[in-house]
């Protein structure tokens, strides 16, 4: 165990983390029965995220480590694997552990007893609001648990990156102007009980794996405006439209009935979001029906170039800038504020290849484009 932590902004962190998690068991233990997670102390956040860290900066026989640590006992999971043997909560150790346990959804459970933190086994199955640290990358630790209704992606509550703290600010999600799926991610609701956020985050993080960078535009299906925002002819036009996704949705019970649906929903939204990795930009209405893919965006006959647009970040400190699109990204930015500003009903969703996410959406109350920034809600 180190005794001392020397990767200061875990020292800088720790009290804030601890006063989030008070605040969500405090509310969850009154507005629900179910089992929660044991609350983190200050010491014991400071000294996980320490550990985590330093434990990032190593390679196991020449390879990176993603690993995920989750706070709880063994007695407070279904199914651990836990070792004869408690082992030390070290770099080494969780370097040496990382091979076998770098799947997702295993967890390396840590739990204290007399102070100190130790390594007790892996589980898949944590409490709900269990505080859990992942090693994305070298120098990256992305702070989130486990959501009070157990589906759908884990809330983050920090990202780490060396010096820079990012805090999730859930206030974000007040924004009068704020997307639906942008409210879900900050955990402002009980998310996965709308269907529809739950699909977009899906899309989102399934756009952001591929590391092709791809835009994903959302039109309405009652209306066939947006195609004057569409360059034609429109080389991968779907006709008829494809119906995997908006049937899954429409059959969403008779999925879950067979025990099917999260697999289901699963494989849809990878082979919908693996489109986007093609040039152009993938359309899909708001039932979920594919419309085309490959699509090149032009600006409406009669309109103005976007010129100024709104950008936010939903992270403590973030102030709103306002600012022209060619600052805050590349021609797939561009086009994609330039399709919101024509097509002020449609979301426009974009992934940069260096992992940066965006969303564009139309703000009644500024009268511009406005976008939100939220790669640190999808690590």
């Amino acid at each position: 165990m180190i005794s001392a932590t020397t990767y200061q902004a875990a020292s800088v962190v720790a009290p804030t983390i601890e006063n989030h998690f008070i605040e969500q068991l405090a509310t969850a233990r009154l507005s629900s029965n179910q089992q929660v997670a044991p609350l983190p102390s200050a010491y014991v956040i400071e000294k996980v995220i320490d550990v985590a860290f330093w434990a990032s900066l190593r390679r196991e026989e020449g390879h990176v480590i993603k690993i995920s640590l989750a706070y709880l006992s063994p007695e407070q999971t279904r199914l651990p694997v836990v070792f004869q043997q408690r082992l030390p909560l070290t770099p080494a150790i969780l370097t040496k552990l990382a091979p076998g346990v770098e799947r997702p959804g295993i967890h390396i459970g840590v739990w204290e007893e007399d102070g100190e933190l130790y390594i007790w086994g892996t589980t898949r199955s944590i409490p709900s609001l269990s505080f859990v640290v992942d090693v994305s990358e070298p120098g990256l630790l992305v702070i989130k648990h486990r959501r009070l209704d157990g589906f759908g992606k884990y809330a983050n509550v920090a990202v780490l990156k060396g010096d820079q703290v990012k805090l999730i600010d859930e206030n974000s999600a007040a924004l009068e102007d704020c997307p639906a799926f942008l409210t879900s991610l900050l955990g402002a609701e009980k998310p996965f009980t709308d269907v529809s956020a739950n699909i977009l985050i899906q899309l989102a993080v399934s756009m952001r794996a591929h590391k092709r960078g791809g835009s994903l535009l959302v039109v309405p299906a009652a209306s066939e405006a947006w195609q004057a925002s569409i360059i034609k002819p429109l080389l991968y036009a779907v006709e008829p439209s494809f119906s995997g996704l908006a049937d899954l949705v429409k059959n969403k019970e008779t999925e879950k009935a067979k025990g099917t649906w999260q697999e289901t929903l699963k494989r849809e939204v990878d082979a919908l979001a693996g489109l986007t990795a093609i040039d152009g930009a993938t359309i899909i209405n708001d039932n979920y029906n594919l419309l085309a893919f490959g699509a090149k965006i032009g600006r409406a006959a009669g309109s103005k170039p976007v010129d100024e647009l709104i950008v936010t970040e939903p992270i403590i400190g973030d102030t709103e800038k306002q600012l022209h699109p060619a600052q805050n990204g590349g021609t797939r930015h561009l086009s994609a504020a330039q399709f919101v500003h024509d097509q002020r009903d449609a979301l426009g969703l974009v992934a940069s290849q260096d992992g940066r996410f965006t969303i564009f959406s139309w703000s009644p109350c500024k009268q511009m484009v406005h976008a939100h920034l939220i790669d640190t809600l999808l690590l």
